[in-house]
């Protein structure tokens, strides 16, 4: 999938695989990689940068952990990134609904 047609959703995205569990960079990437069947494969210049600004703005919080040996960043999403994560999904239903009566077929009168 081309990564600048989800540029705009990268927040949602990494909000919403953070919404069960607290992950590591790579982790947060495999996930998506899994969760979308393998069709997003985000690259991390991408992820990190979005990972900092949604940091730098209080929707994750993050602290340093050991993961199999390895110090990792492990990101943590907040009450104000859930709500977000909530206003990201309104919106994202709100789009692709009229994104979808647009490009959807209709029957010539």
């Amino acid at each position: 999938m081309n990564i600048d047609a989800l540029r705009g959703h990268m927040s949602a995205l990494l909000l919403s695989v953070l919404e069960q569990e607290p992950l590591h960079g790579y982790a947060i990437i495999e996930a998506l990689q899994r969760r979308s069947g393998g069709a997003l494969s985000v690259p991390t210049g991408t992820v990190y940068p979005a990972l900092r600004r949604l940091e730098r703005v209080g929707y994750l919080v993050s602290e340093w952990a050991t993961v199999a040996g390895r110090r990792r960043r492990t990101y943590l999403l907040t009450a104000a990134g859930r709500t977000a994560l909530a206003d990201e999904r309104s919106a994202w239903l709100a789009f692709t609904s009229a994104v979808g009566s647009v490009i959807e077929p209709r029957p010539v009168p």
